[in-house]
């Protein structure tokens, strides 16, 4: 497995590679991460990962110096992953003394996450850019977890004409429900035991929207009663969206996408699910 740190190193090292699948990650893997390693591999002649905390999608530096980091733990599971290389840059090579450049993503990237997190996904957009034009993947690979990054990253490969094929794969969660985050380290051991109602909040409105229920209120309601009647008070939002447009809409269809964020402690955890 190879380690690359600059962005001439991982150019000369794609150079070797045929077909690649290309996880972009911010280190400290979980099994959620290693489930896409996985099916990259089954999917491409090389897998390249990356690591790299990019400082330009966090709002705010306590977040970003919070962040877990475990850089050569994560480079011992992928090397048993059978990865061939990891692209490791620092944030003055990525961003040398001068950048100006930003992805600006509309549409999609102004709901939810959008007014929450100002500049985030410009932030996503921008580093993603810039590693498929390093790396130049055939496909690269993301977790549902993160629903709308997804489906920002889905508009601006369609609108810049990237070649790569992009594949989401279904959440990774815990025996109890939990999503997999790299965040999910922070929780406190009191913490990660009520973390689970997330996924029970979100099983009860797709149990009621296969039930029959389509009214998006009531489905919402729901959910925040889960919620709330747990102690979980501070919501960001609990919301039943198009997944193509995260626009909400009154009565919903069978495409209908449910998510919520709500801050356990200091750690602010998001979720979501298909309600069909």
């Amino acid at each position: 497995m190879k380690l690359c740190t600059t962005v001439q190193e991982m150019r000369q090292e794609r150079a070797k590679l045929g077909t690649v699948g290309f996880v972009p990650t911010m280190g400290f893997l979980h099994e959620g991460h290693l489930s896409l390693v996985r099916r990259a591999r089954e999917e491409n002649e090389a897998v390249v990962v990356s690591l790299f905390v990019n400082p330009i999608q966090f709002g705010s530096p306590d977040d970003l110096a919070n962040y877990p980091r475990a850089v050569e733990r994560d480079i011992a599971l992928l090397q048993k992953e059978g990865v061939a290389c990891v692209f490791t840059p620092d944030a003055a090579e990525f961003y040398p003394d001068g950048f100006a450049t930003q992805v600006d993503v509309g549409g999609v990237a102004q709901e939810l996450e959008g007014p929450s997190r100002p500049g985030h996904f410009a932030g996503v957009a921008t580093v993603l850019t810039k590693f498929f034009n390093i790396v130049q993947p055939q496909r690269a690979y993301f977790g549902q977890k993160d629903a709308q990054q997804c489906a920002v990253v889905q508009r601006f490969v369609q609108d810049l004409n990237i070649p790569v094929e992009i594949t989401t794969l279904p959440t990774w969660r815990e025996a109890n429900g939990l999503a997999g985050s790299s965040r999910n380290s922070r929780l406190t051991e009191e913490e990660r035991s009520r973390a689970p109602v997330l996924h029970q909040a979100l099983c009860r409105a797709r149990d009621l929207a296969r039930g029959g229920e389509r009214r998006r209120m009531v489905l919402e309601e729901a959910i925040r009663d889960v919620l709330v009647k747990a102690g979980l008070t501070e919501i960001d939002y609990v919301t039943v969206v198009n997944p193509e447009t995260f626009q909400t809409e009154e009565t919903v269809g069978e495409t209908a996408l449910a998510l919520l964020a709500v801050k356990l402690g200091a750690v602010r955890l998001i979720d979501n699910m298909p309600l069909f």
